[in-house]
């Protein structure tokens, strides 16, 4: 209990740079919880380096790499097949293959309707259409919003459209 009460801040700063190494498992993108929990990880061998010398500096790295790998094993397999996965951590909705294609037949239905530009299209923008709002792709002009455009081709999920 002594050792860890003399090296409090760097059992600190090894746990909450763990914590948040795992955390950013979890969040897109490399972001400041990866950043942070780096440099908590590399303070925490900096102080063993200084306070122990260089062969406990590297035990201490090898201890982390190794905690870090269980760590990290054990939540990707929480988030797939354990309590985290029924969490609203974790997305498990996913499109099947039959409604992939049940989408891609009702833009096919819209092909010949006439509608109207939601937004600017610079080719790209919404239309309306009866209501139903899509996004839409012109071949190369410009069209401004409240203009009338009409759907010429459902070319897979892009819709594209001509002026009336």
């Amino acid at each position: 209990m002594d050792f860890i009460v003399a090296n409090l801040p760097l059992v600190i700063c090894a746990l909450a740079g763990m914590a948040l190494i795992v955390l950013e498992i979890f969040i897109p993108g490399f972001g400041v919880p990866g950043i942070s929990g780096i440099v908590l990880l590399v303070v925490a061998v900096g102080f063993t380096f200084f306070n122990y010398g260089a062969q406990a500096a590297l035990g201490m790295a090898i201890v982390i790499i190794a905690v870090l790998a269980i760590l990290a094993a054990v939540a990707l397999r929480s988030a797939a097949r354990g309590s985290l996965s029924r969490s609203r951590l974790v997305l498990n909705d996913a499109i099947t293959d039959e409604e992939s294609e049940n989408e891609l037949a009702n833009l096919q239905a819209y092909v010949g309707r006439t509608g109207e530009a939601y937004t600017i299209l610079r080719p790209v923008g919404v239309a309306e259409f009866d209501g139903q709002r899509l996004d839409v792709v012109t071949e190369g002009e410009f069209i401004e919003k409240g203009q009338p455009v009409v759907v010429s081709r459902v070319d897979g999920r892009r819709v594209i459209v001509q002026k009336v």
